[in-house]
């Protein structure tokens, strides 16, 4: 890409990320409803005519300006299948209505729902495999094809709910797999948002002590960790409404967009490039640029199941499928997938732009997060270091009164009895344990994989394909052929995930404790 295009490029995606972020009012402060569904909250869903607490709550909400909580009931009537034609595919049949928000509403909320701090590990993602800068070509495809795989898995989502009058994952997962398997899905979601407080944890550590260090104020990594935690995080997770809070998510695309900027001027003009980038002297020797001759046929050798499973936590937004297509207006099934491919092409296109910006200035030096490999003394990203530090900050409680409710559900413990006395005690804990786990834990190329390879890969690619293969045959003689053809390839998605993950989860951890 010539360095026109790339700024091209990169000018776009900066216009795009200040039309996105206009304020909005949240809708609820439902945030403290039980749900099994609690990963909507991690990944900052931002649309105004619904809230993450949608995910188990799937009542249909079609006034933006509501403040009150949503209701526990849903219509479970079918929708209507055509099948007066059995060779006809199910891209324009009639859904459960539709919402108010219009595709493109919806297409920028999704992109912001995908497009979060897991790409600035994207890079060490590839260093994993090669060191050469053409091992960027094979990187490239497999961001476009794990992409698109997981887009399909986000479709397949939206059309469950079409067939079965579903508005939420776990009702998805009820009428087609049973109720009484619900704790499965309960459960990886649970885990994926333990897993997304964990690395949130270790990036605060590691984004705070370089602010810090540019300040001449050089802490540990243990007690940068232990202060914000302490002093900024502990209180924020305590508070008892975190609709205030929902707004601050828009950061997170504003600070990525910053600093996919950044990381364009810095690897165009050279600042660390070897041998004598001007910024180069000012890291350290772990942290400089290493290339070698390990190019595009790297992508043969295992480890590049690390970046696969790296993509599956970074493309990670299935919880949020059931709402997005409730609240599509006019919501065909041929209408939700333009939106699901729209959001997924531009997010695709996002990652492969920060990846090849930090892989190909640092190569094998690349950290587990970018930002660590430039200087404390680079102005331009200790300003990418704050937006993001930002970011973290506002995000951190959403996602972790995910983790906790969701350990709450999972133990079954009633409504009534989760008084404020309970719930502080279990905040400290569960923090007490995330943040003694970040301490230990410094790898983070190691967290996001692991946890790609397993939970993430069952819900982009497993529970879809499950949930669609069953909710065709329920539907007997009104299923297509070109549905009931579908399942075979549903199915092939599904195997093709556990393989990576077992593949990706097998490497991930020779990687780290070898």
């Amino acid at each position: 890409m010539s360095v026109n295009k790339m700024h091209t490029v990169l000018s776009v995606s900066v216009i795009t990320a200040l039309f996105v972020s206009a304020p909005w009012v949240p809708t609820s402060n439902a945030f403290s409803t039980p749900a099994a569904s609690n990963f909507a909250r991690s990944v900052h869903i931002t649309v105004p005519s619904f809230h993450p607490s949608m995910a188990r709550a799937p009542s249909k909400i079609g006034n933006s300006k509501s403040t009150t909580h949503l209701q526990m009931t849903t219509s479970t009537t079918p929708p209507t299948t055509d099948d007066s034609n059995d060779d006809d595919d199910d891209s324009k049949t009639s859904t459960t209505g539709g919402g108010n928000a219009s595709m493109t509403n919806l297409t920028f909320n999704l992109v912001k729902s995908i497009v979060g701090a897991g790409i600035l590990g994207l890079p060490a993602g590839i260093a994993a495999f090669g060191n050469a800068p053409s091992a960027m070509i094979p990187a490239v495809a497999l961001i476009a094809i794990i992409g698109g795989l997981s887009g399909y898995g986000f479709a397949l989502i939206g059309r469950v709910c079409s067939y079965t009058g579903s508005t939420s994952y776990r009702e998805a997962w009820e009428k087609t797999l049973g109720e009484e398997t619900s704790i499965i899905p309960a459960l990886a979601c649970t885990f994926k948002t333990t897993i997304a407080t964990l690395a949130y944890s270790m990036m605060l550590a590691d984004t705070f002590r370089s602010l810090f260090a540019t300040v001449g104020l050089n802490l540990s990594r243990s007690n940068t960790l232990l202060s914000i935690t302490s002093l900024v995080i502990l209180p924020l997770c305590l508070l008892k409404n975190m609709a205030a809070l929902a707004p601050f998510s828009l950061l997170g695309i504003t600070g990525m967009v910053y600093t996919a900027v950044a990381m364009g001027i810095r690897y165009t003009t050279g600042a660390y490039a070897l041998p004598a980038g001007k910024l180069l002297a000012d890291i350290p020797a772990a942290l400089q640029p290493v290339f070698g001759s390990v190019g595009a046929r790297g992508v043969l050798n295992p480890n590049s199941s690390i970046l696969i499973c790296m993509l599956s936590t970074a493309y990670m937004a299935h919880f949020n499928a059931p709402k997005f297509f409730v609240e599509l207006k006019d919501n065909t099934i041929q209408r939700y997938n333009t939106l699901v491919s729209r959001s997924f092409a531009i997010s695709i296109a996002f990652f492969m732009i920060v990846a090849a910006l930090g892989f190909l200035t640092f190569g094998a030096g690349s950290s587990g997060l970018i930002l660590n490999n430039y200087s404390n003394s680079d102005v331009l990203m200790s300003f990418s270091r704050i937006a993001v530090a930002i970011s973290l900050i506002f995000s951190y409680p959403l996602t972790f009164v995910g983790c906790r409710d969701g350990v709450l559900d999972v133990a079954n413990v009633p409504a009534k009895k989760r008084t404020n006395g309970v719930l502080n005690l279990v905040t400290v804990g569960m923090l007490s344990i995330i943040t003694g786990l970040a301490l230990t834990v410094k790898d983070l190329k190691f967290v996001l994989s692991f946890g790609g390879a397993t939970f993430g890969n069952a819900l982009i690619y497993v529970f879809p394909g499950l949930m669609f293969r069953k909710a065709v045959k329920d539907m007997g003689d009104k299923a297509t052929k070109g549905m009931k053809r579908e399942v075979k390839v549903a199915m092939g998605s599904l195997a093709l995930g556990v393989g990576m993950g077992c593949v990706g989860a097998k490497m991930a951890l020779k990687a780290a404790f070898t």
